[in-house]
C-alpha cells in the first residue's frame, strides 16, 4: 500500500480500522490496539495502545504479546483475547462467539480458517500464554501460523460471506491497491 499506515487507509470514506473496531465492538468487552510508532494517531478511538515489549519489530506475534500482557496486567478477569488485523474489516459477526464456543470445550487456542485457508493471524488466545510467546520470540519464532501449530489451535472454519451480492472470503485481507478497490466497490454495490 505505499508504505501507508494500513489502520487509516480509506474504505468506504472510513479509516480501516474504524470498520474492525465497528466489526469487533458488540463482540468484545474491550479492544486494544497494537500498534507502534506514535500512539496518539489512535486518540480519535478512544482504546488503550500497546506497543512491543520485544525489539525488533518482531511482526503480529510480539502485538500479540503486547495485547496478552496487557490484559494480563488492566484486566485480570479476562482469559483470553481475539487478535484481528485491522485489514481484514470483512471478518465474521459472530466470529468471538464461535471462537469461544470451541476454546471452551479444548481450551486451546482457536484460529480462523475459510476456503482461502487458514488465518492464524485471526484467533482467539489465552491470557496464560504471553511467558511461552515471550520465550519463542526471543528463541526466534516470528510466523503466527507456526505458534499456532506449536500452541495445537484448533482451526474454525467459516463460510463465505456476500457482500455487494458477491461471494466474499471474510478474512479477506486489503493488502494492495486493487484489493481496496475491489473492497469499494463490493460496498458501493451493497
Amino acid at each position: 500500500m505505499g508504505g501507508a499506515d494500513k489502520a487509516f487507509i480509506k474504505l468506504a470514506g472510513k479509516p480501516l480500522i474504524a470498520h474492525v473496531i465497528a466489526r469487533l465492538g458488540p463482540q468484545a468487552s474491550d479492544i486494544v490496539v497494537s500498534a507502534n510508532g506514535d500512539p496518539s494517531r489512535f486518540s480519535p478511538f478512544g482504546l488503550p495502545v500497546v506497543t512491543d515489549s520485544v525489539g525488533n519489530f518482531a511482526g503480529p506475534l510480539a502485538g500479540l504479546l503486547a495485547g496478552l500482557e496487557w490484559y494480563a496486567r488492566y484486566r485480570p478477569g479476562i482469559r483470553s483475547v481475539v487478535c484481528v488485523p485491522t485489514d481484514t474489516p470483512f471478518f465474521p459477526p459472530n466470529l468471538v462467539a464461535r471462537f469461544l464456543a470451541e476454546a471452551e470445550r479444548e481450551r486451546r487456542p482457536v484460529v480462523a480458517r475459510s476456503e482461502g485457508g487458514v488465518h492464524p493471524v485471526v484467533g482467539l488466545w489465552q491470557v496464560v500464554i504471553a511467558a511461552d510467546l515471550r520465550k519463542a520470540l526471543g528463541e526466534g519464532t516470528r510466523k503466527v501460523g507456526s505458534w499456532a501449530e506449536a500452541q495445537s489451535a484448533i482451526e474454525v472454519a467459516f463460510p463465505q460471506t456476500e457482500i455487494g451480492g458477491k461471494p466474499v472470503d471474510p478474512f479477506f485481507n486489503i493488502n494492495r491497491p486493487e484489493e481496496l478497490a475491489m473492497a469499494e466497490t463490493w460496498l458501493e454495490v451493497r
